[in-house]
């Protein structure tokens, strides 16, 4: 088992708060030392509240299911003995309403383009690599959004 652990941090800063006109841009913290700039996506808030330029939680759940699956992808091409020269997933997440009618990531969709060195996989072995990728990623293991690989 083990703790991963993230801090976030924002500030109201003498901004009037209930009238709903706060900045969402905040900060995530972590262990290593990494700050990113956060905020809610101008999607759900309107700018200037939101920080476009911000990663806001959906992008960051998108990209944390694409890492996964890539860093898996990768460990099982090295054990089958391919070569990756480059992995590149250009992942979309859908937010809309859930079945149980709430506003949820409903579908993330992965489209990697993969460059191998030397012996090429064939079709079908990419996709075997890409479903026991999937079957291993821990975040994909722990969400009820569909998770599809487009290739």
């Amino acid at each position: 088992m083990a703790e991963h652990t993230a801090t976030i941090s924002w500030r109201r800063d003498g901004a009037p708060f209930t009238d709903k006109k706060y900045s969402r841009a905040h900060r995530w913290k972590f262990d290593g030392g990494l700050e990113v700039p956060g905020s809610s996506s101008p999607h759900s808030v309107r700018v200037p509240m939101s920080d476009p330029a911000a990663v806001d939680p959906e992008e960051a759940f998108v990209a944390a299911l694409s890492s996964c699956h890539m860093l898996w992808f990768l460990a099982i091409a090295a054990a089958r003995g391919f070569v990756v020269d480059s992995y590149e997933d250009s992942a979309v997440g859908v937010l809309s309403r859930s079945p149980a009618g709430k506003m949820a990531m409903t579908s993330v969709t992965l489209r990697p383009v993969i460059v191998f060195e030397g012996r090429q996989p064939s079709g079908d072995e990419i996709d075997a690599m890409h479903h026991e990728a999937h079957e291993e990623c821990y975040i994909a293991s722990s969400v009820t959004a569909e998770i599809h690989v487009s290739r």
